[in-house]
C-alpha cells in the first residue's frame, strides 16, 4: 500500500486535533504526519500512532514533499497558504469557507457527490458543519423527487465555536450556581440557560452568513442550482453535536414511508424514528461518532408536497474532521 505524507494545517485546534485522531482511527495510509501551527506552538509535540511528532511552524516551505494537506485553520490562513500548497503539488482539503463557493473548487460531502473530487485543481473544500449534517440527512430524498425548497432551523452546540465554547458554557454555569457574574468572551450573550439566535454576521436581507451557507452550499453539493432555503441558526447550551429541523418541499407528494425507506438505505445515515417509544435523534447519542441520525419524519401540514424531519450529527467529526478525511480517502482511491 502506498503511504502518503499528510500535513494538518491548524494541528493544535479542536478540528485539527480531531483530524489527527481520526486519521489513526480510520487507518489512513499516513507515511509521515506533518503537524503545522503558529509559531507559538512550534517545537511542541503530539502523539501519532504511538510516536511523538514535533509541531512545525506553518510556512510556505513546510509543504514541500507533502501529498495531502488537511486544513483546520481560519479563512485568512487558508488563503495565505493555498498558493504554496498547490505549487508544492499537494492537494489542499480545506475546512474553512475561503473557497467553498469558488466555481473552480469542488465542495464535497462524500456520501452525496463523491464524483466531484475528479475535477479538483489542487483545492477541495469541506462544507459548513450544519450543511454537511443536513445534506447527508436529506440528499436521499432526491432519489424520490428533487427537493424544491427547504426551511431549516439549526440548533448548534457551543463546541461549534471552537475549544473555548464549552469552557465558556461550563464557566457560566458554575458562576451562576455560585451567584456570581461571568462576562461572555466567546459568545455575544450569556449562553448558559439561554439561546442566541445569531451565528455569523448579517449577510442578506436580515439573514446571517451562517444561514446563507445552507442554501448556497446545498445548491453546489446536491447539484440543485435553483434550490431555495430559508434558514435560522441558533446557538444552544449543548456541548457537542448539532441538531437541525428541516422541512423539504417537492413538486410532487412524497410519503413518510418513502422517506423512511430512503433514509434507512442512505449512506452515512441512521434512521431513528419511533415517537411512540421516545426514539429520535439527540445530541448526546450522536456525539463522538460519524453517522447522522434522522427521525421525527412526518408530513408537512402546510404543504401537501412537503416532509418534515429532525437530524443530529457531531459537528466536530462528521461536520468537519471526518468529512475532510473521507475526501482524502476519495483522493487516494
Amino acid at each position: 500500500m502506498k503511504l502518503y505524507t499528510v500535513a494538518v494545517l491548524g494541528a493544535t485546534g479542536a478540528v485539527g486535533q480531531e483530524m489527527i485522531k481520526i486519521l489513526q482511527e480510520r487507518g489512513f495510509p499516513v507515511g509521515k504526519l506533518v503537524p503545522l501551527a503558529s509559531a507559538r506552538s512550534a517545537g511542541k509535540t503530539l502523539t501519532f500512532k504511538g510516536e511523538e511528532v514535533t509541531i512545525q511552524e506553518a510556512c510556505d516551505e513546510a509543504f514541500t514533499g507533502v501529498d495531502i494537506v488537511l486544513g483546520a485553520a481560519e479563512n485568512d490562513i487558508a488563503k495565505k497558504f493555498a498558493p504554496a500548497i498547490v505549487k508544492a503539488g499537494a492537494v489542499f482539503v480545506d475546512n474553512s469557507s475561503a473557497f467553498r463557493l469558488d466555481p473552480k473548487v469542488p465542495l464535497i460531502v462524500p456520501e452525496v457527490n463523491p464524483e466531484d473530487v475528479k475535477w479538483h485543481n489542487g483545492i477541495i473544500s469541506n462544507p459548513n458543519c450544519s450543511t454537511i449534517i443536513t445534506i447527508t440527512a436529506v440528499n436521499a430524498l432526491n432519489s424520490i423527487a428533487p427537493i424544491r425548497t427547504m426551511t431549516a432551523s439549526t440548533y448548534q452546540a457551543v463546541s461549534g465555536a471552537g475549544a473555548g465554547g464549552p469552557i465558556e458554557l461550563m464557566n457560566e454555569v458554575e458562576a451562576l450556581r455560585e451567584g456570581k457574574t461571568y462576562e461572555p468572551k466567546i459568545f455575544s450573550h450569556q449562553i448558559a440557560y439561554n439561546l442566541i439566535p445569531q451565528i455569523g454576521g448579517e449577510s442578506f436581507e436580515g439573514y446571517t452568513s451562517e444561514e446563507m451557507k445552507m442554501q448556497n452550499e446545498g445548491r453546489k453539493i446536491m447539484h440543485l442550482p435553483e434550490l431555495k432555503v430559508s434558514c435560522t441558526c441558533v446557538r444552544v447550551p449543548v456541548v457537542r453535536s448539532h441538531s437541525i429541523s428541516v422541512s423539504c418541499h417537492f413538486d410532487v407528494p412524497v410519503t413518510v414511508d418513502q422517506v423512511r425507506e430512503a433514509i434507512a438505505k442512505a449512506p452515512g445515515c441512521k434512521l431513528v424514528d419511533d415517537l411512540a417509544n421516545k426514539q429520535y435523534p439527540m445530541p448526546l447519542e450522536t456525539s463522538n461518532q460519524d453517522i447522522v441520525f434522522v427521525g421525527r419524519i412526518r408530513p408537512d401540514l402546510t404543504d401537501d408536497c412537503g416532509i418534515c424531519l429532525w437530524c443530529c450529527g457531531d459537528q466536530v467529526r462528521k461536520g468537519a474532521a471526518t468529512n475532510a478525511i473521507q475526501i482524502a480517502e476519495l483522493l487516494v482511491k
